[in-house]
């Protein structure tokens, strides 16, 4: 089976770190730290992958994906809300396009926009 995996742009590890591991709670797979170099690195929550590089031409900063079927929206959103990020309150909302689908919409600190999706 295939897969697509997106790549996001990130131009500062430790704020990539604290935004995605630290507050999304998403997993480092493995990264590619060589000194003095570019970063990239695999990050996963659950079955959602995607990437995060350094390197110039990786992925465009403001890119935007969707992550549909997420499932245990409200209690995510929950939790996230309980550890006072300060840089990000997401609220929820029902899609404009479909009522019966729950949003939750997340922008990095490089811009970059994910929408978790849930089908109620």
């Amino acid at each position: 089976m295939s897969r697509i995996i997106p790549i996001f742009r990130m131009f500062d590890y430790a704020k990539a770190i604290q935004f995605y591991v630290d507050w999304l709670e998403f997993e480092i797979v493995w990264e590619h730290k060589p000194e003095g170099n570019p970063v990239y690195m695999r990050i996963a929550k659950g079955d959602v992958v995607m990437d995060l590089s350094e390197h110039h031409g990786d992925g465009t900063p403001g890119s935007r994906i969707s992550i549909t079927e997420f499932k245990g929206l409200k209690t995510f959103h929950a939790a996230l809300i309980q550890k006072n990020y300060k840089y990000m309150k997401p609220g929820l909302e029902r899609a404009e396009w479909n009522p019966e689908v729950l949003l939750m919409t997340v922008i990095d600190p490089f811009q970059n926009t994910i929408i978790f999706e849930e089908p109620l």
